[in-house]
């Protein structure tokens, strides 16, 4: 039998049991409980015993003086925490903290950073927003597969003032399987990220240089700045040629690459994701490899500093437009991604 029980029928009993024999029978409990404090070093109570002795505490003032087995300021704790229970079950009624994130996201995260392993969560975060997901950049860092491989350093922002006014150019060599050095050269313009000419050569000259620059604006207005360094292939034919066009030459100091940043950034960008994962055969398939890498780079890769949009802007597809299908670009190592109706 519980021992609130016990009690409540002791304290019925008692209502017809005379005085002395209530005093003898209060003194043997006593005694009893007397023992019981030295021989168990802590009884054992039921919330139940708990919530009886905090009722007494609320309506009887001499509960203090009754109480032998715990402190008084053990009940007053017994109280309080029930309390902080009561109002913590009131509290953790409803749903706390973000949505979840649906598994078709978190799969998809993990397919699309699976497929891309060079793929950092921002870009991760700009494929989704063109995908019309939009998730936070710690989202996919919490669902995107982890790889061994550090990630790629962070570069400066250029100089700002002037953008659409500025292109620059720079040469970075590529060696091929039989031993030989080819030449790639790269103008970019700085407004979009847009690469505007490339050319492969073995044996750049000044007037093979000048040339690529005319040929990169054969009908457009060029822009006002050309940005480059002291290369020696930049000689006086190439200064004299460039002005005839309203080019305005710009040098960086010597050994100074970070006073052109985004072509550097450019020319990383290619060795990382193509070049270094591949071996080149000759300078005819040198051409094939950068021209679909471009192709990718200008329709399908967004880019930081475009707010996660493409050199030539991509429109965004929202979830109604059907399922997510990958489409692989570069001989599979990059991917974009479309959404298809079902047929």
């Amino acid at each position: 039998m519980p021992p609130v029980v016990s009690a409540l029928l002791a304290f019925v009993a008692s209502l017809f049991r005379s005085q002395t024999s209530l005093r003898l029978e209060n003194l043997a409990l006593r005694h009893q409980l007397a023992v019981y404090q030295q021989t168990i070093p802590r009884p054992r109570l039921s919330p139940t015993d708990r919530l009886v002795w905090v009722w007494l505490s609320r309506f009887w003032s001499g509960w203090q003086a009754a109480l032998a087995f715990v402190q008084p300021r053990t009940v007053i704790a017994w109280q309080r925490r029930r309390f902080r229970d009561h109002w913590r079950r009131l509290s953790q009624r409803g749903t706390s903290g973000r949505p979840a994130v649906p598994r078709e996201i978190r799969d998809l995260i993990r397919d699309l950073s699976r497929a891309n392993p060079l793929w950092g969560s921002p870009r991760i975060v700009g494929e989704l927003r063109k995908l019309g997901i939009k998730v936070a950049k710690s989202t996919v860092e919490k669902y995107q597969v982890r790889f061994r491989k550090p990630p790629s350093p962070t570069w400066k922002v250029f100089l700002k003032n002037h953008v659409k006014d500025l292109i620059a150019l720079d040469f970075f060599v590529v060696p091929t399987v039989s031993y030989k050095v080819l030449f790639v050269l790269v103008i970019l313009a700085h407004e979009r990220r847009r690469v505007v000419h490339v050319n492969v050569t073995a044996h750049p000259t000044a007037e093979w240089t000048a040339q690529q620059v005319v040929d990169a604006f054969p009908w457009d207005e060029p822009p006002r700045y050309l940005l480059r360094d002291r290369d020696r292939v930049y000689g006086a034919f190439f200064h004299r040629r460039i002005q005839h066009i309203g080019l305005e030459d710009v040098m960086t100091a010597p050994q100074s690459p970070w006073q052109n940043p985004y072509v550097e950034r450019l020319i990383g960008s290619i060795r990382r994701e193509v070049l270094d994962h591949m071996i080149i055969l000759n300078e005819r398939h040198l051409r094939r490899v950068l021209h679909a890498y471009l192709g990718y780079y200008h329709r399908w890769r967004t880019h930081l500093s475009l707010m996660m949009d493409c050199p030539h802007p991509r429109p965004i597809q929202p979830p109604e437009m059907g399922k997510v299908m990958a489409v692989s670009e570069v001989g599979g190592l990059h991917h974009y991604y479309e959404r298809h109706t079902a047929s």
